[in-house]
């Protein structure tokens, strides 16, 4: 019996196991990764990943940047410009006098430009996730 078991279960350990290959979801990923004192103000670093399952010819997002109080500091645009699919990038703007220390939270207000061959640019937003890696600095939609 004690035979037969050994038996069984090294038989089962040999055996290849069919591992389900899970495909990542489509989304675009945008990670808060630094504020940084820069000479005209504040460097915002993001880190971008594509796996929408097209590359984004152009993309661009409106950006609310909150202070300390929760007050609005500043609204602008910043164009990622192309995002080659399934590709993470590094991507740098210098917002001009804003102290990095006032930034409490960071807002993507909209899409502003979403483009790829065959692409519906509501995605872009629908299937945008957020993630900061700043303690004390929130980011999100």
């Amino acid at each position: 019996m004690r035979l037969a078991f050994t038996l069984l279960l090294a038989a089962l350990c040999a055996t290849p196991t069919l591992a389900q290959e899970v495909e990542p979801a489509a989304a675009l990923a945008l990670e808060l990764n630094a504020l940084t004192p820069s000479d005209t103000g504040c460097r915002v670093t993001f880190l971008a990943t594509n796996r929408l399952g097209t590359e984004l010819t152009r993309s661009a997002f409106e950006i609310a940047l909150f202070g300390a109080g929760g007050g609005i500091e500043r609204l602008v645009s910043l164009d990622f410009k192309a995002m080659p699919e399934g590709k993470t990038r590094v991507l740098q703007f210098d917002i001009g006098e804003l102290g990095c220390d006032k930034v409490s939270r960071v807002l993507i207000n909209d899409v502003v430009a979403c483009e790829g061959a065959g692409l519906d640019p509501k995605l872009c937003l629908a299937e945008l996730s957020t993630v900061s890696r700043l303690d004390g600095v929130e980011f999100g939609i």
